[in-house]
C-alpha cells in the first residue's frame, strides 16, 4: 500500500487546474501519468531577465526588461509586414514588432499613452532599438508577473513554456517535506539540502546555479540525483537477495558431457572462457541460486561458456533451456548448439512463436517428459504450455532486451532454477551496476586464438561511387558483404524508403540476383528467406538496417560497408562491425561518414578505427555522448534516469551501492523509522513496482 504521505504526488494530472482531457494526453507524452512526473521534469536552463536597463546605454543582443510608455501603433500596409509599436522610455525609442498578430490584439494588450512592462531579446536595427516578438508585455502594476530568472524545460508540441510553468508551480504546491530517508551523517558531510528544498530548488534555477554545469553539480541536484540511484540500487539490491535467499538447488555435475565437448572442439578454450565457466560451475554446485551476467565482446565466446553450463545442469538429471530475444538468433543458437552436441548425441530442441502445432507438440511433450533435456526458444519458452519436466537452468541471451518480469516468468518453470544471462553489448561499468546490479558478473575480455583483426577505414559520403565500385571487385573475388543504412528519423517510413533505395541503387551496378534486403517492418518468413540465401552464399550484399546488429552469423561474411557512420554510436558501430571477422579470412569495415564532421563525431570514428576493444569503446562512448545519449539505451532496456546522469555521477553511484547494501544488511525488512523513510523513497521512484519489490524483500 502506497504511504498515505505520497497519495498527492500520485494524483492524475488532470486534476490540476487547465488539464482537461486533451492536455492529458499532452502531459502524458511529455513526462507521464502523475502529479510526481512533474516534479521530475527539471529544467535544462534558465532566461536571465533580472537585467532591467534604460534604453540609453543598454547591452544589445541581450535579454532584457523595460518599463515603456507606448507612443505609437502602425499597423501594416499589407498581411504579408509587420505590426510595429513604437515605445520609449527616458532616455530613447523602441520599435516592437510582431509578425501576423492581430490588430485589436495588440492594441488591447499596448494601450496608447499607457505603461507596459516587456520582456525580450533587445537588439539593434540599424540606429534603432527593436525586440521582436516579446515573451512578455503586462501592464506597469502587474510586472511582478515576469520572472526574473525563468526556468526552461524540455517542451512538446501542443504545451506553451508558460502554460508548462503553471502546471509545475501547481505540482510544487502539492509537495510536503517527506520523512528523511538520507544518513543524517551523509547530508551533513555533503552539505546537501532536505528533499523538498532540493526539489524548489532544482525547479528555480539562477545563472549562478545552473542545470548543467561542466565543473561540479550544485548540492540539491547531487542529492536529488543520489536519491534516485539509491532508489534504483536498493531494488536491484531486494530482487538480489530475493534470489539468493529463495530456496536453491545443487547442480553437481560429472564432468563427463563437459570433458567430451572440450576434446570435441575444433579450438582452445581462452583463459578468459576457463575462468567464466569455473565461476559458473561454482555457483551452480552451491545451494544458493546463481544470478549471473556473462558480459562478453563480440566474438569472444560466450556462446561455448553458456553450453558447458548448460551440460553441467543436464549431467545432473536437470533440464537446461536458452533464450535468445529474436527467432533468428535462436534458430542460429540451435543450429550452432546441434552441431557442438552432434559428438556427444544429445538433441536440442528449438520453440518459436511461429511453430505451427504439429511440429510444436512433440518438443512440448518431450520436454514436459523430461525426454528432451536441451531447449533453444524466444519468448514462446514462458508460455503457459511450455511445461519442463525439472528445469535447472536458464539460460537468456541479449539479456538487456528482456524485462526482470520476463526472466523470472522462465524461472519459475522450474525449481530453485538457476539464471545465467548473456550480453554481447560491453557495457561501462557504471551502467553494468544500474541495468544488472543484482547480477553477479563474469566479463570475457580475450578473443579465441585465430580471430582476425577486422581493417576498419573512413571514408566520406562523396566517394560513393569509388566505394561500390570498389565492392564490386570484393564480390568478383567471391566475398560476402553487408551494408547497413542508419536510422535518418523518428519514422519507419523514411527509414524503410532509405534501405529500399539504398538495395535499388546497388541492383543496378552489381547485379538484382546478388543483393538482398532486410529490415524491421519485413515478416519473419521474409527476413528468414533471405537470412538464408545469404548464409548459404546464393546473396553476395545485405542491404540491412540495423536489424543485423545483433544475432547475425555467417562467417564468410568478410567485409561491411555503415553509410552515415556518424549518426551512430560507438557501442552500436562496434556491434555492428561484429558481424564480419567471424571466420578466417581478413575482414574489413568501411564507415563513411558526411562532411562537415563534428568534433565528437570525428573522435568517435577514429576511436573505432584504431581500436576493437569494446568495454574501452563503451566507457568512450559514455563519456563522449553520456548515458541519455547512447544509442540503444532505451531500446535495450539499460535503467533510464530522469535526474541521475551517469557519465557525470559515478561517485554518486558508488555510494549509493555501497549505501544500498549496508542499509539491507542492518535492515533487510525496512521496518526501523529510517526503513520506513526508504519504502517511501521505493513509491517515490519505482512506483507499482515497489509492491512486488517489498513482498519479495
Amino acid at each position: 500500500m502506497r504511504p498515505p504521505v505520497l497519495y498527492p504526488l500520485f494524483t492524475s494530472l488532470a486534476t490540476l487546474k487547465g488539464i482537461g482531457p486533451r492536455m492529458d494526453a499532452l502531459y502524458k507524452k511529455l513526462c507521464g501519468d502523475y502529479v510526481v512526473d512533474l516534479l521530475w521534469h527539471l529544467p535544462t536552463s534558465v532566461i536571465d531577465r533580472s537585467y532591467t536597463p534604460q534604453l540609453k546605454g543598454a547591452e544589445e543582443n541581450r535579454v532584457a526588461t523595460l518599463t515603456l510608455k507606448i507612443a505609437e501603433h502602425n499597423p501594416p500596409a499589407r498581411p504579408s509586414l509587420p505590426y510595429r509599436i513604437i515605445g520609449r522610455d527616458d532616455t530613447d525609442l523602441i520599435g516592437i514588432t510582431y509578425f501576423n498578430a492581430k490588430g485589436d490584439y495588440l492594441t488591447k494588450l499596448y494601450p496608447l499613452n499607457h505603461k507596459v512592462v516587456v520582456s525580450g531579446l533587445l537588439e539593434r536595427y540599424k540606429s534603432s532599438w527593436v525586440m521582436n516578438h516579446p515573451d512578455y508585455a503586462v501592464p506597469v502594476e502587474r510586472a511582478g508577473e515576469i520572472p526574473k530568472f525563468e526556468p526552461v524545460y524540455p517542451m512538446t508540441a501542443g504545451i506553451s513554456g508558460k502554460m508548462l510553468r503553471k502546471t509545475i508551480e501547481q505540482a510544487l504546491e502539492k509537495t510536503t517535506e517527506l520523512p528523511e530517508w538520507d544518513d543524517p551523517h551523509l547530508l551533513a558531510r555533503e552539505k546537501w539540502p532536505t528533499w523538498r528544498q532540493a526539489l524548489l530548488k532544482a525547479h528555480s534555477p539562477t545563472p549562478d546555479a545552473p542545470i548543467t554545469d561542466v565543473g561540479e553539480k550544485p548540492k540539491h541536484l547531487q542529492r536529488l540525483a543520489y536519491d534516485e540511484l539509491l532508489a534504483d540500487q536498493l531494488s536491484l539490491t531486494i530482487i538480489r537477495a530475493h534470489h539468493k535467499n529463495s530456496s536453491g538447488r545443487t547442480f553437481p555435475g560429472t564432468g563427463v558431457l563437459t570433458g567430451k565437448l572440450e576434446v570435441s572442439l575444433p579450438f582452445t578454450l581462452t583463459p578468459g572462457q576457463r575462468l567464466a565457466i569455473a565461476e559458473i560451475s561454482g555457483d551452480m554446485k552451491t545451494q544458493k541460486r546463481m544470478l549471473r551476467l556473462l558480459q562478453g565482446d563480440v566474438g569472444s565466446g560466450k556462446t561455448i561458456v553458456a553450453l558447458m553450463a548448460m551440460l553441467q545442469a543436464v549431467e545432473s538429471g536437470a533440464q537446461a533451456a536458452l533464450m535468445a530475444p529474436t527467432e533468428i538468433l535462436a534458430k542460429q543458437h540451435h543450429a550452432r548448439l546441434s552441431k557442438f552436441l552432434q559428438p556427444l548425441g544429445i538433441e536440442i530442441g528449438l520453440l518459436i512463436g511461429r511453430g505451427r502445432f504439429g511440429v510444436r507438440q512433440p518438443t512440448l511433450d518431450a520436454l514436459a517428459s523430461g525426454k528432451l533435456k536441451m531447449v533453444v526458444g524466444t519468448h514462446a519458452l514462458f508460455q503457459e504450455d511450455v511445461v519442463f519436466q525439472d528445469l535447472g537452468l536458464a539460460v537468456i541471451d541479449e539479456q538487456h532486451r528482456f524485462g526482470v518480469n520476463q526472466r523470472l516468468l522462465l524461472s519459475d518453470k522450474g525449481r530453485g532454477v538457476d539464471i545465467l544471462a548473456m550480453t554481447a553489448t560491453p557495457i561501462p561499468r557504471t551502467l553494468t551496476l544500474t541495468a544488472y546490479g543484482d547480477m553477479d558478473v563474469s566479463r570475457l575480455t580475450d578473443k579465441p586464438t585465430g580471430r582476425q583483426k577486422i581493417d576498419t577505414s573512413l571514408i566520406s559520403m562523396a566517394k560513393l561511387d569509388e566505394v561500390i565500385e570498389g565492392i564490386k571487385r570484393q564480390i568478383s573475388k567471391g566475398a560476402q558483404v553487408y551494408w547497413v543504412c542508419p536510422l535518418i528519423e523518428e519514422s519507419e517510413t523514411v527509414d524503410l524508403a532509405a534501405v529500399t533505395e539504398r538495395a535499388a541503387l546497388l541492383k543496378q551496378f552489381l547485379g538484382k540476383d546478388v543483393v538482398g534486403l532486410v529490415h524491421g517492418q519485413m515478416k519473419g518468413e521474409e527476413k528468414d528467406a533471405v537470412m538464408r540465401d545469404f548464409s548459404l552464399g546464393k546473396l553476395k550484399i545485405l542491404v540491412a538496417t540495423t536489424v543485423i546488429e545483433v544475432g547475425v552469423d555467417v562467417p564468410q561474411a568478410t567485409a561491411m560497408v555503415i553509410e552515415h557512420a556518424e549518426r551512430f554510436g560507438l557501442a552500436q558501430l562496434h556491434q555492428l562491425r561484429g558481424r564480419v571477422g567471424r571466420g578466417t579470412e581478413k575482414s574489413h569495415c568501411l564507415l563513411m561518414y558526411q562532411l562537415p564532421l563534428g568534433a565528437t563525431a570525428k573522435a568517435r570514428l577514429q576511436m573505432l578505427r584504431d581500436t576493437e576493444d569494446g568495454f574501452l569503446i563503451a566507457e568512450e562512448d559514455l563519456r563522449l555522448r553520456g548515458a541519455g545519449e547512447v544509442p540503444g539505451t532505451r531500446q535495450s532496456g539499460l535503467r533510464e534516469f530522469r535526474l541521475a546522469d551517469l557519465s557525470r555521477d559515478g561517485h554518486l553511484l558508488d555510494m549509493a551501492h555501497d549505501d544500498a547494501a549496508l542499509i539491507l544488511a542492518r535492515d533487510p525488512e525496512l521496518k526501523s523509522e529510517r526503513g520506513q523513510a526508504l519504502r517511501t523513497l521505493l513509491y517515490l521512484f519505482n512506483r507499482d513496482a515497489a509492491v512486488p519489490l517489498l513482498r519479495a524483500g
